[in-house]
């Protein structure tokens, strides 16, 4: 028996535990994996993008169709509180020119561990190699290096994750446990996600090089970030934003020179030297980088293009690929729990008792602070549901 079980120890699990910690309530949490919050270790590997230091409405807007739902999550704990809550576990920070905060060390691991000493000295008990597998009768059954084990809890918080990284723990698997508890799911998809190219031979001398200054179009979406040009395709922040338009079916469009309009593109095309060709203008005269020159090339392959349509095809050079790269490899995912089957605590209306948090719940958003920002607080938001559903009862 145990007041309150919260499944999954990555951030909104771990968020969740420690509200019902903090209110007095004896918690165990599980973790399927031999150690907790890998995904949130490997985000740190980059750096640890914590959040966005933006007004709450900007902040907002990056939910997209999911905004309306988590605005008073997200409002109760938004960018200037996930700061407040990092330097209060005695983490500096430091705002870069885009927003983006992240801890000054540059690592995610000193504030996993100030997290963890925190949460054990509340008397959160933490149980690895803990795999759920669902509900025998009322009871929480869990595959352990001890045996099967099962647990009756009055309060039980979900946060297993998305469907991607499934060697880091989110591996979807949970889905179909609670479609049999007739709890409504959207389906996965793969969010911040790479693109598949099949490039030519002649892109391999640029693999692992950066486009930079470019802008990306795809529907009515837009980003101005870069990309890096890899052997299976496109990675970066710069396209992982426009997946919701890449994956419902929309072109891609690159602008190779977001600084230079229409009219300066023309008086440079009208300077060019009669006998220049069009790699000598686009090396000589815009200066463009080897990358961008290959990427332009393998675009426009094949395509007899009269010297008066160069500067339109540079602004909007059509990217040929061959879809997002599968969903275990994107960075998120769509799709999970949806609203519909939630009650404003994020309690499950079919399982009275039973909440979820995290990257479980159908919203997306894109990278650079976002995903953390609402993982956390979709996981503080369960944890004081759990709170109230164990006060109320």
């Amino acid at each position: 028996m145990a007041q309150a079980v919260v499944i999954g120890a990555g951030p909104a699990g771990l968020m969740a535990a420690g509200e019902l910690a903090a209110a007095g309530h004896d918690v165990l949490m599980a973790e399927a994996k031999p150690s907790i919050a890998r995904k949130f270790l490997m985000a740190g590997k980059s750096g640890l993008n914590l959040t966005k230091d933006e007004p709450l409405e900007t902040l907002l807007q990056s939910y997209g169709e999911a905004a309306d739902w988590l605005r008073p999550m997200i409002s109760d704990f938004h960018a200037a509180g996930v700061q407040d809550w990092a330097r209060d576990l005695g983490q500096e920070l430091f705002t870069g020119s885009t927003g983006r905060v992240f801890p000054t060390v540059m690592k995610a691991s000193p504030l996993l561990r100030a997290w963890l000493r925190r949460l054990e000295g509340a008397g959160v008990q933490i149980r690895t190699r803990w795999r759920w597998l669902g509900w025998d009768n009322d009871a929480l059954v869990f595959e352990t290096v001890d045996g099967m084990q099962s647990l009756t809890s009055d309060v039980t918080v979900l946060a297993l994750g998305g469907a991607s990284w499934a060697r880091l723990g989110s591996d979807g698997q949970w889905a179909e446990t609670l479609q049999q508890k007739g709890v409504a799911l959207a389906p996965f998809a793969p969010a911040n996600s790479a693109l598949s190219v099949d490039w030519s031979t002649h892109m391999t001398p640029h693999f692992g090089a950066a486009l930079k200054s470019v802008r990306w179009m795809a529907g009515e979406l837009d980003s101005r970030g870069e990309a890096t040009i890899s052997a299976t395709g496109l990675e970066g922040g710069g396209l992982y934003s426009l997946t919701p338009a890449l994956r419902a079916g929309a072109d891609l469009f690159v602008d190779l020179v977001p600084d230079l309009d229409h009219v300066t593109l023309h008086s440079r095309l009208a300077a060019k030297k009669s006998k220049a060709t069009l790699s000598q203008w686009l090396k000589k005269s815009l200066r463009l980088p080897p990358q961008k020159v290959a990427l332009f090339h393998e675009m426009v392959k094949g395509n007899a293009m009269p010297q008066a349509q160069w500067s339109g095809v540079l602004k909007r050079l059509p990217i040929r690929h061959a879809g997002l790269r599968p969903m275990d490899e994107a960075i998120s995912t769509a799709g999970g729990v949806r609203r519909a089957a939630l009650d404003d605590g994020l309690m499950l209306t079919a399982m009275p008792g039973v909440f979820c948090a995290g990257e479980m719940l159908d919203w997306e958003a894109p990278t650079g602070g976002y995903l953390l920002t609402a993982c956390l607080a979709t996981g503080k938001w369960a944890g004081r549901g759990a709170v109230d559903w164990l006060r109320a009862g």
